[in-house]
Order: C-alpha cells, then structure tokens, then sequence
C-alpha cells in the first residue's frame, strides 16, 4: 500500500512538472538518452548479406522536443567512416516510434537487467520486410543475464 501511495505521488508530480515544461520529453525517453554499446544482433533472413554489419559504433541517443528521439552512430563503408542520424517520432505507447516517414516501426523496451535496453526494428523495402533486434548496454562489458533476456 505504501509503494502505490508513493508511486502516485510521484506520477502526480512529474505530471504536475511536465505541464510547467512541456517542452521537456517525458521520462522514459530520459532514460533511454546518452551513449550506447550493441551487444548483440539480429536480423531476419531477408536482409542482403552487405547491409549487414562487420562493426558497430556506439549508438548515441538524444531526446528531442515532445518526448521524439534522434539515434546516431557511425559505420563503416567501402573502408570509409560515414555518420548517420535517424529522428524517431514517438506514437501512441511509451517506446513505440516511426521514422523515414512511416516506413520505419521502431520499438524500444526496457530490460529488468539494469542498463540494459532491446531496440527492435521493422521497415519494408523493395516489398520485403526486414526485422532487426539489438542489444544495447551502457557499458562494453558482457552481461549474461542481459543476454538471456535478449534471446527470449
């Protein structure tokens, strides 16, 4: 009883807090910002053999005005580094978001392993569908556990 007291008061003041600075994302989209390491990926079998990647580059998430997100990372390509930046539009539920104008479905969830998040990803090209799933940590170290839960 207590925790669901405390719980309350607290969503009613970060709601009373978010109505003086509505210019300000919303929480878990704080959470979420900063550094990133991908830890591990996957991809369904339709993606072409040179999208996929060698390396990855530590992903750098930035909120964005109305709870938005923008994901930037380098890569590799044809032995020359290229920046790239993407801006996720929040809809509808706490970690669903679209970019490319809707072609993108992006899906980004917390994992009880702390630090630890999955970004999942949906696009259609060329009348094929792709699905990609990362494993995001905040540290380059291995976590097992966080592991475990990414393979579910």
């Amino acid at each position: 009883p207590s925790g669901e007291l405390a719980r309350s008061v607290g969503e009613g003041l970060r709601s009373a807090f978010y109505a003086k600075h509505p210019q300000l994302p919303p929480l878990p989209c704080l959470q979420i910002t900063g550094i990133w390491y991908v830890k591990a990926m996957v991809a369904n079998k339709n993606l072409p053999l040179e999208k996929r990647p060698k390396k990855v580059s530590p992903l750098t998430v930035t909120a964005l005005e109305g709870g938005d997100l923008e994901a930037s990372f380098t890569f590799l390509k044809k032995d020359q580094c290229h920046e790239k930046g993407i801006v996720m539009e929040r809809v509808g539920d706490p970690g669903k978001y679209i970019a490319k104008g809707g072609k993108k479905h992006i899906y980004l969830q917390e994992l009880p392993v702390k630090d630890h998040y999955i970004i999942l990803g949906e696009c259609q090209h060329d009348e094929r569908t792709f699905h990609m799933g990362k494993l995001l940590g905040r540290s380059l170290d291995v976590n097992v556990e966080a592991l475990e839960e990414f393979r579910k």
